[in-house]
């Protein structure tokens, strides 16, 4: 995926871009095919839809359709069946198209545009647009469990701290999360044991813990059931509370577990859309590994 950074004031935007060849650039060779993309522009559509809001000839626009999507400007998006034909409904995938007229060294290294895909909506802007919720310290909820991944939790927060234009790290102990809380943008730290938020929203995840069996993680995507304490996932999806908003979840049987899914978005952002079977969002199993065998899990290799 390539993206098209943009300097304003003091700040980076950062919007997904297509690269293309110089000799493909004919696909834009005429007043219509401007048309057309400025159309797509505002809404996913078929051809007949641009035919009609145009007023061009349907066969015209298929002609241009078909060029744009061999080239990658476009991609079919959905099909519907209109009346009794199936219809082809395509989309821009980028609003910026980038030209390498020659090789030449990268001015900075350090825009790290996958990791900002992913924390969307988390923050915006440069700004936390959720909250971070940690387990308590202290024996609480249905099974009187004490938290244990407070050191992962640190990671994630000092990973997340270095997107922000300022110091504003919104955190709260699940003991503290209220009603209303529940329905915001969530970044969930820790097991459904000892994290209530994750044991309210346990049962609508496509990777689960099964409380009834010794809290085993199990997977509706492969039917696949992990027993191993390092096994752990990450989960962004729709917050079942609100579905205007999102959780982004990094939990674990164990500690070590839970600090193998913080170490898939800080070591392994570019592989977590990779092969991922959640449509709605993204899921991956990882599973700890410690590569300096120092006893402490320092990276994680993706499992499912």
């Amino acid at each position: 995926m390539e993206y098209f950074v943009k300097e304003r004031g003091s700040r980076r935007e950062v919007f997904r871009a297509k690269e293309m060849e110089l000799k493909k650039m004919n696909v834009f060779g005429s007043e219509l095919s401007i048309r057309i993309i400025r159309e797509l522009a505002k809404k996913p559509a078929c051809a007949m839809d641009l035919a009609r809001a145009l007023n061009e000839h349907e066969q015209k626009i298929y002609y241009h359709l078909r060029r744009f999507e061999k080239v990658g400007i476009i991609s079919l998006e959905r099909t519907e069946v209109r009346a009794g034909a199936l219809t082809k409904i395509y989309k821009i995938n980028s609003p910026y198209i980038a030209l390498k007229l020659f090789d030449d060294k990268p001015i900075e290294y350090f825009v790290r545009p996958k990791e900002i895909e992913i924390l969307h909506p988390f923050i915006e802007r440069g700004r936390m647009n959720s909250i971070i919720v940690v387990s308590s310290p202290d024996p609480h909820g249905r099974f009187g469990a004490a938290s244990s991944d407070g050191y992962a939790a640190i990671d994630l927060a000092l990973f997340i701290g270095s997107f922000l234009r300022e110091p504003e790290i919104n955190y709260r102990l699940d003991t503290q999360i209220d009603e209303e809380d529940l329905k915001k943008n969530l970044i969930l730290v820790g097991g459904p044991k000892a994290n209530i938020v994750v044991d309210k929203i346990n049962k609508f995840l496509p990777v689960y813990f099964d409380e009834k069996n010794d809290w085993q993680v199990v997977s509706t995507l492969s039917k696949t059931v992990y027993r191993d304490d390092d096994i752990g996932f990450i989960i962004k999806m729709r917050n079942p509370f609100n579905t205007k908003n999102f959780v982004l979840m990094f939990c674990g049987r164990r500690f070590k577990g839970t600090r193998a899914a913080t170490l898939a978005l800080i070591k392994h952002a570019s592989e977590l859309e990779k092969d991922n079977k959640f449509k709605e969002g993204i899921a991956r199993l990882v599973r700890g590994v410690d590569r300096d065998s120092d006893g402490i899990i320092d990276d994680c290799i993706f499992v499912e």
